[in-house]
């Protein structure tokens, strides 16, 4: 069931909507109904807030201050490749 919820979550976030880039970004950073990961969620939060979630913005800049360099340049790098084939 939870990755049945992960998964309708992904395919909204597909679309590009703010809110549920938004969500991704919280289930990764709290590791609800998926393993927590940091740089996932750094990368669907900065997704988010590009696209005007704004409490996006405040959930990455907190994120960004338990991550190291190369993390954050990890995150980025993802979000980039996923504009790519979005």
């Amino acid at each position: 069931m939870a990755r049945m919820i992960v998964e309708s979550v992904e395919l909204a976030a597909q679309t590009g909507a703010p809110d549920a880039l938004f969500e991704l970004g919280m289930q990764y950073a709290t590791g609800k109904d998926v393993n927590p990961d940091l740089v996932v969620a750094h990368k669907w939060f900065n997704l988010a807030a590009a696209r005007g979630n704004h409490e996006a913005r405040s959930h990455r800049v907190e994120l960004a201050r338990e991550m190291s360099a190369e993390q954050i340049a990890e995150a980025q790098r993802l979000a980039r490749k996923w504009l790519q084939t979005h």
